[in-house]
């Protein structure tokens, strides 16, 4: 065995001691997220344990110790003379709702949602297979979520303008699908703002189109539905102008059968808006990628093994680019658009159009 280099073993163990200190700041972001800690902080002055528990509504001991993690971690400040904690100002630009698409606290709460499918995970890299949708709780809410605070600010003022002869006619009026909708957030925020166009939202999942419909109709929506559809299975052909799919592709068990269905439903000259993760095909391309390891976990845990539970392809989160293009054309899209909004720093927008 050859010799160690201290030197780099000492390095490597300062790594690890980083990535541990990282998954559990993790978890505790996860917590601070959903008990509304950085929200309450971000409002206070420097404050006692005692006084930021009492503003937030929670046991003191709990938000004591959860204090110290966020102190030791460098999330917030700590004072030993009085004894207080302060969350600064840039760092509350980064974990509450301020932040909107940018509001890292919410990713956090993916650590412990994959945590929980572990067991499953693991049975899967011995055995093959996957994990169903059914066994992730909260992560599709979680996703969609992730989605909203995004398309809520980017979907119409900016991504739609990408597609101008699109966006002509969707204020004239033409029929469009969204495949994948889940909870319908895209769908209803495109009924709302083309009140001519008529929408319909295609998924699997029953809660979340009857969440969908009960959305919109507290918008007062009436160009708007929502079916419950296998996309591998859709039959309707030149139905639709335009086809939107806002990361829904690469966690199908068979994307290339849903790419050519979107295809056979679009009318001649019709769109299709594909949104997707922003990253290559190829591993070496990502090795920089500031979301890498964040997402190719992701997709390991959720997105891959979803699609293999099914005996599906398996695209995985990172499919990437290249691999994106080559399903386009073999799906006969040849006309395809590779476009990226301000906001939105994890997707591609993929605008292809049928001859």
């Amino acid at each position: 065995m050859a010799a160690l280099d201290q030197t780099k073993v000492e390095a490597f163990t300062q790594t690890v001691t980083g990535i541990l200190n990282g998954g559990t700041l993790a978890l505790m972001t996860s917590i601070g997220h959903q008990t509304g800690l950085f929200e309450v902080l971000a409002t206070l002055p420097p404050s006692t344990s005692a006084q930021i528990a009492e503003a937030a509504g929670l046991n003191e001991r709990y938000v004591r110790e959860w204090l110290n993690t966020m102190a030791t971690g460098k999330i917030v400040t700590y004072t030993p003379e009085s004894q207080t904690y302060a969350l600064p100002a840039e760092h509350a630009a980064v974990l509450t709702t301020a932040a909107g698409p940018g509001n890292m606290a919410t990713f956090a709460r993916m650590i412990p949602i994959l945590s929980a499918v572990e067991p499953g995970i693991i049975a899967s890299f011995r055995h093959g297979g996957g994990v169903f949708y059914d066994q992730f709780q909260d992560f599709m809410a979680l996703w969609a979520g992730v989605n909203e605070q995004t398309f809520a600010r980017t979907l119409v003022p900016k991504v739609i303008p990408l597609m101008p002869e699109v966006m002509a006619a969707l204020n004239a009026g033409i029929d469009v699908l969204d495949i994948g909708c889940g909870e319908g957030h895209s769908t209803n925020l495109l009924a709302q703002a083309y009140p001519h166009s008529r929408f319909t939202g295609y998924d699997l999942r029953e809660g979340a189109l009857e969440e969908a419909r009960t959305k919109a109709a507290s918008l007062g929506l009436h160009n708007v539905r929502f079916v419950h559809q296998d996309l591998s299975a859709m039959e309707e052909r030149e139905a639709y102008d335009l086809v939107t799919a806002f990361d829904v592709i690469h966690d199908q068990a068979h994307p290339r059968i849903v790419l050519k269905n979107v295809g056979a439903v679009l009318k001649s000259g019709g769109t299709f808006l594909m949104v997707d993760i922003k990253a290559s095909s190829e591993v070496h391309e990502n090795l920089d990628h500031p979301m890498g390891p964040f997402l190719y976990t992701i997709s390991t845990m959720h997105c891959m093994t979803v699609s293999l539970a099914r005996d599906g392809e398996g695209l995985g989160t990172m499919w990437g680019e290249q691999k994106a293009l080559e399903l386009l054309a073999e799906a006969g899209f040849t006309d395809v658009a590779v476009k990226q909004v301000e906001g939105d720093f994890l997707n591609n927008f993929y605008i292809a159009r049928k001859r």
